[in-house]
C-alpha cells in the first residue's frame, strides 16, 4: 500500500509532519477547552527533534525521515515472555542463543513465512544475545508485570508500610566519633533509620532523590533537578563504611574541622554551600591518603569498581573534573554548552586528551562515587538484614540539569532545548516550566532504548523498589522550548508500551517494586494501563474526595484503590498537622502566591470546612476515639489521621516521616525557590532514635496494628 500524499498545503503538511513526530497539535486543556498550538511552536519542537520544519520541502524531507524510521530498531527487540518471536527478513533457520549468565544453546525457526524467521518462543524473562544470518541482536524478554508487593513479600494479601524520609533531614547522634554526618544526612544515618523503622514492622523506606549533584557548585541543591541520574550525590557518603573510624578521624584532625562540623550539625537548615565546602575538603584528604596508604583490598574494590562503571562512570567523572575546572572563569555561565568546542564532545579527542592528562583529578571524582555506592548499598542490606522485604526505594527524578554531566554525555538521547513543564491548569494559571531535559523519545527508540534502560537500572541498583517521578511522562510530555513560556509548549507523545515493558523488566531482574507519581491531569485510560503492567499509583489523603459539594467529602478508607501505595502526604504538600492548622495557605499568603479569587481568611474558613469533612469520614470509618465529639478537635489527631490511611486496603502505606514526629512544615513549596526553605529542614530526632519518642512510637504502632489485620 503507498503512503498517503504529502498535502502541498504548508500549514497541513506541518500538523501531518508533527502528528507522524508524537507532537499533539490538538490538546485539551484542565477545563474540558479545545486548544490548538501555535505554528511557530510546532515548528520549534520539530527543530528541537532534529525534524527540520521551516519551508514545506524542509517538512517532505523530515517525512520521509521518519517514514524511513518507522519500523523497529535493527539490533534491538522488545518481545514478551511467552509469545512469538518474528523476525522479518531473515532466512536463517538456526540461531545462537545467549543469555546473561553467557549460557549459549541453539535455536532453530520453526517456520519462514514470505522470508520472515519465527522462533521458539521465550519464558523467561532477561536480556539475550540471538545470533543468526550473520547478525546479531538483543532481545529485551519482558515479563507481563512488574514484581508486586505481595511478589516481594511472598503473600497473595500484603498490607505493608513503611517510612518516607528526606535523606539530607537525617541526624546522627553526637557521640563525639568523626561518623557523625556534617550537617547532612546521610547513607549511614539512613541505615540506622532502616533498622530503627524495621524493629517497628516497616518493610520499607522511600527516599529523596540522591542523584548526582553538582560537586564543584552546591547551590544547585534541588534533588529533583540533578546532573545525572545515573550516579549519586556524594555529599550523602560516610567514607567511615570504606576507610574506617580512624582514617576519617586523622583527616579531621589534621584539617581541624570539628568545630565547623559541630557549628553545621546544630543548624535547623541544611547549609549546602558549608556542607559542601567542608565535606569536600575532607573526601579531597581521604583520597590523597587513600592513594598512598589504602590497602591493596580497598585498591582492588576500587579498581573492581572503576571497571564496572565502564564509559559512563569515566564520563560522569571527566565531567566533574571539567566543571570544577571551568567553574572560576565561567561563573554562571558554566554551562558545559560554554567550554571550549572540543570539550564539548565526551567522545572527542580533546576530552580524551585532557582527561589522561588530568587522571588524578578524574579518578578523584570516581573515588566519590565509589564511596556513595558502596554507602547506599550498605544502607539497603542493612535494611533488609533488619528484617524489612523491600528496603530501599529510591526516587527518579524527572529529568536533569540541561548543564549538567547527563545532557553532556548523553547528548543524543536528551533534549536539552525542551524542557518538561505542565500546560495552564486552574492551579497554574500560567503553567510551569521545569527548567529540566528529557528524553528524545525518536532517539531512544533509534538506540535501542539504552539511555532509559540505563537510567531504570543505576536507579535499581542499590534498592528494592523504585518511585517515578510524573510517571504520566511516560505516555506523554509537556515540553516548552528554552526561555518560551510556559504557554508556549505542546504535549510530546512518548512510546508508553515499549517503555512499561521495559521498566516491567529491569524490576523483575531486580525483583524491586516499582511506584509511579500519578498525581495531576491523568490521560484517560492511563491508571488502568500502568496497573496492568504491575505499577503502583499514588494514593494521597489530600486529594481522595468524592463529589462536588462544599465541603467535598472524603472517601472511607475502603474506597482507596488496592491498586496504589497510601499516603497521607508528600514532600510537596502540607503535613498533617500543617494541613490541619493551615501552615500551608499562611505561607502562601505571605508570599503572595494566592490565586485571584483567593483570600486568606476564605481559604481558612474552607480549610475550617474541610477538617470537619475528614474528622466525619474518620468517625465514620471507626479511627477516631469511640467518645470523640462530633466537631474536631484544636490539635491534629495525627495517630487518627494515620490509622484512617491504614485501613486502606492499599498493599502498602508510607508515612512521611514529618507526619510520624507531627511536624507543621512540610520539605517544598511548589512555586517557590529561596522564598521558603525547601529541601533544606533537618529532623530534630537522630536517626536510630527517632522511634523512641512516646508520640512516634504510637503513630508507628496506630499503623502497624492497623495494617496486620486483614
Amino acid at each position: 500500500m503507498n503512503a498517503p500524499a504529502i498535502p502541498e498545503d504548508e500549514s497541513q503538511a506541518l500538523a501531518l509532519l508533527a502528528e507522524r513526530a508524537g507532537i499533539a497539535v490538538d490538546w485539551k486543556d484542565a477545563r474540558g477547552r479545545p486548544q490548538r498550538v501555535r505554528e511557530e511552536v510546532v515548528r520549534t519542537l520539530l527543530h528541537a527533534l532534529e525534524l527540520p520544519a521551516g519551508s514545506l520541502p524542509q517538512i517532505k524531507d523530515s517525512i520521509g525521515r521518519l517514514a524511513e524510521e518507522s519500523g523497529e530498531h535493527d539490533g534491538f527487540r522488545i518481545v514478551d515472555a511467552g509469545a512469538p518471536i518474528v523476525l522479518r527478513g531473515v532466512r536463517d533457520m538456526h540461531f545462537e542463543l545467549i543469555d546473561e549468565a553467557g549460557e549459549t544453546r541453539a535455536l532453530t525457526a520453526h517456520g519462514m513465512d514470505g522470508g520472515d524467521a519465527h522462533l521458539p518462543v521465550l519464558d523467561t524473562p532477561g536480556y539475550y544475545r540471538l545470533r543468526g544470518d550473520g547478525r546479531e541482536w538483543t532481545l529485551a524478554v519482558a515479563p507481563g508485570r512488574c514484581p508486586s508487593v505481595g511478589d516481594v513479600l511472598e503473600t497473595s494479601t500484603p498490607r505493608a508500610w513503611g517510612v518516607a524520609v528526606q535523606l539530607y533531614s537525617l541526624r546522627r547522634a553526637h557521640d563525639g566519633q568523626a561518623t557523625r554526618a556534617a550537617g547532612i544526612g546521610d547513607f549511614t544515618a539512613l541505615a540506622q533509620l532502616a533498622e530503627a523503622a524495621a524493629g517497628r514492622g516497616a518493610e520499607a523506606i522511600a527516599i529523596s532523590p540522591v542523584h548526582a549533584m553538582f560537586a564543584a557548585d552546591p547551590s544547585r541543591y534541588s534533588p529533583y533537578a540533578p546532573s545525572s541520574r545515573l550516579f549519586l550525590n556524594s555529599l550523602y557518603a560516610d567514607p567511615c563504611q570504606l576507610l574506617g573510624e580512624p582514617a576519617v578521624g586523622a583527616a579531621m584532625n589534621a584539617l581541624n574541622l570539628g568545630e565547623e562540623i559541630m557549628r553545621l550539625d546544630g543548624l535547623p537548615l541544611v547549609d549546602w554551600p558549608a556542607v559542601a565546602r567542608l565535606r569536600m575538603k575532607l573526601m579531597r584528604k581521604l583520597y590523597e591518603d587513600f592513594r598512598t596508604d589504602g590497602t591493596a583490598a580497598l585498591h582492588a574494590d576500587f579498581d573492581a569498581f572503576r571497571a564496572a562503571g565502564g564509559e559512563a562512570l569515566e564520563s560522569h567523572a571527566r565531567f566533574e573534573a571539567l566543571h570544577a575546572r571551568h567553574l572560576p572563569p565561567l561563573g554562571d555561565a558554566t554551562d558545559w554548552r560554554h567550554w571550549p568546542a572540543d570539550l564539548r564532545d565526551p567522545t572527542g579527542h580533546g576530552v580524551k586528551t585532557w582527561a589522561h592528562a588530568h587522571d588524578k583529578e578524574v579518578a578523584y571524582h570516581v573515588f566519590l562515587q565509589w564511596l556513595a555506592a558502596r554507602g547506599l548499598q550498605r544502607a539497603q542490606r542493612a535494611a533488609l538484614d533488619a528484617g524489612m522485604r523491600i528496603g530501599l526505594i529510591s526516587d527518579l527524578a524527572v529529568g536533569t540539569d540541561p548543564s549538567g554531566s547527563h545532557a553532556w554525555s548523553r547528548q543524543t538521547d536528551i533534549l536539552s532545548d525542551l524542557s518538561p513543564g505542565a500546560p495552564p491548569d486552574v492551579y497554574n494559571p500560567l503553567g510551569q516550566s521545569w527548567g529540566l531535559t528529557a528524553f528524545s523519545p525518536r532517539s531512544m527508540r533509534l538506540n535501542g532504548y539504552a539511555a532509559f534502560r540505563e537510567m531504570l537500572r543505576a536507579s535499581l541498583a542499590y534498592t528494592g523498589g523504585v518511585r517515578i517521578d510524573h510517571v504520566l511522562g511516560l505516555a506523554r510530555m509537556w515540553l516548552v522550548p528554552r526561555d518560551a513560556s510556559p504557554k508556549d509548549g505542546a504535549y510530546l507523545r512518548y512510546p508508553l508500551e515499549d517503555m512499561l515493558r521495559l521498566v516491567a523488566l529491569e524490576a523483575w531482574r531486580h525483583r524491586a517494586v516499582v511506584v509511579g507519581e500519578n498525581l495531576g491531569t491523568v490521560p484517560e485510560g492511563f491508571n488502568e494501563r500502568i496497573e496492568r503492567a504491575g505499577m503502583l499509583g499514588m494514593d494521597v489523603l489530600w486529594f481522595q474526595r468524592a463529589g462536588w459539594s462544599d465541603p467535598t467529602p472524603f472517601m472511607p478508607p475502603n474506597a482507596w484503590s488496592p491498586s496504589s501505595i497510601a499516603l497521607s502526604t508528600t514532600h510537596d504538600l502540607p503535613t498533617v498537622a500543617g494541613w490541619w492548622t493551615g501552615t500551608d495557605i499562611g505561607w502562601r499568603a505571605r508570599l503572595q502566591l494566592l490565586g485571584d479569587d483567593e483570600t486568606e481568611d476564605g481559604l481558612h474558613q474552607q480549610r475550617a470546612r474541610d477538617r470537619g469533612a475528614l474528622w466525619h469520614a474518620m468517625r465514620q470509618a471507626g479511627c477516631a476515639p469511640d467518645d470523640a465529639p462530633h466537631d474536631p478537635p484544636q490539635e491534629a489527631p495525627i495517630e487518627d489521621v494515620l490509622r484512617f490511611v491504614s485501613h486502606t486496603p492499599s498493599p502498602l502505606m508510607v508515612v512521611p516521616t514529618e507526619d510520624l514526629l507531627g511536624l507543621n512544615e512540610q520539605p517544598n513549596l511548589p512555586g517557590t525557590i529561596d522564598q521558603h526553605p525547601n529541601w533544606r529542614r533537618r529532623l530534630g530526632a537522630d536517626a536510630a532514635r527517632l522511634f523512641e519518642s512516646e508520640a512516634v512510637r504510637r503513630r508507628a504502632d496506630a499503623v502497624a496494628d492497623t495494617r496486620s489485620k486483614p
